[in-house]
């Protein structure tokens, strides 16, 4: 088992940081603070500490209004941003608009988007769940030219997405379930079928995940303080100690996706943590060897049908 260190880096903690994506295009890292309503746009530069890790300078804070689940680029230079219960397109000069919304069962259940992902034809993955957690409450969609339609029902927190680098396999997390699954997914159709489990979380709940260029799954883990790299198999392999014990999110960044970010919450904990994980809220980053995949845009070319 490989251990490795993260260091904590310059921008101000945040309450519920998530979603990390470099943004190859723009040559930017994006990330969301979900209940400030969040979404940040920043860079990575040299640092000064000689670790030779870089740092984070963030650029531009976008409030959008209204918790917000992700973001990402698309195709044609905006970003995307599923947020409440819509999914919202955000122009160059912060205007919004919704391209797509959900129908909600009136059960009375207040529910929100949480992660979000692009499959490798650019389609749009985003899980939902109850503001109060309740089981079973969410589901995890799928925005594509056909429009909204939804993937998985009954689900508690959507939460990490990825696919391995042929496309063929798809990696999701619904945190309570303690577990990560893999599906095989038809990429011509979009649809995974065949759920499985591919690794237990001990210590901890999944959260945000990313894959690399080999195939391994890096899993961030709630509660733990740790990021967990599992190879293909489901075997762990390392692990990443960050710090502070609410880390949600993870990914490779930086003009060779070298760099892994890994985002991290105060939301949740006590005072008493607080005052002991002076760098809760912060990214933190780290360099494991290896290299990820490119992010890839939303497909807004093709026009969606919403609903």
């Amino acid at each position: 088992m490989r251990h490795l260190r993260a260091r904590p880096c310059s921008p101000d903690p945040g309450r519920l940081c998530e979603g990390p994506l470099w943004d190859p295009a723009a040559h930017e890292l994006l990330w969301v603070d979900i209940t400030a309503g969040l979404i940040h746009r920043g860079s990575l530069v040299p640092s000064a500490d000689g670790t030779g890790l870089p740092d984070v300078l963030p650029h531009v804070t976008l409030t959008p209004g209204g918790p917000v689940g992700a973001v990402l680029p698309s195709r044609r230079g905006a970003l995307i941003a599923p947020m409440s219960t819509s999914v919202m397109r955000i122009d160059n000069g912060g205007r919004s608009e919704e391209i797509a919304s959900l129908s909600l069962p009136p059960d009375g259940i207040r529910r929100r988007f949480n992660d979000a992902a692009c499959d490798p034809h650019g389609r749009l993955l985003a899980g939902t769940m109850a503001y109060d957690a309740t089981e079973g409450a969410g589901s995890l969609y799928q925005l594509g030219p056909d429009g909204m339609r939804v993937l998985l029902d009954s689900v508690t927190i959507s939460n990490g997405l990825g696919w391995s680098p042929d496309g063929s396999l798809m990696y999701y997390a619904d945190s309570p379930t303690g577990r990560v699954d893999v599906f095989d997914y038809d990429l011509a159709t979009g649809t995974p079928s065949g759920r499985r489990p591919f690794a237990s979380i001990e210590g901890g709940f999944p959260d945000g995940l990313t894959v690399d260029r080999d195939g391994n799954v890096w899993v961030a883990v709630w509660g733990a303080g740790q990021v967990r790299a599992f190879a293909p198999d489901g075997t762990c392999h390392t692990v990443v100690h960050v710090g502070t014990s609410h880390v949600s999110s993870v990914v490779f960044a930086g003009p060779a996706l070298d760099t892994l970010v890994i985002t991290t919450a105060t939301e949740e904990l006590t005072q008493q943590q607080l005052n002991e994980e002076r760098h809760a809220g912060r990214l933190f980053v780290c360099r494991p060897g290896i290299a990820g995949l490119p992010a890839v845009p939303f497909d807004d070319l093709v026009p969606q049908e919403t609903t």
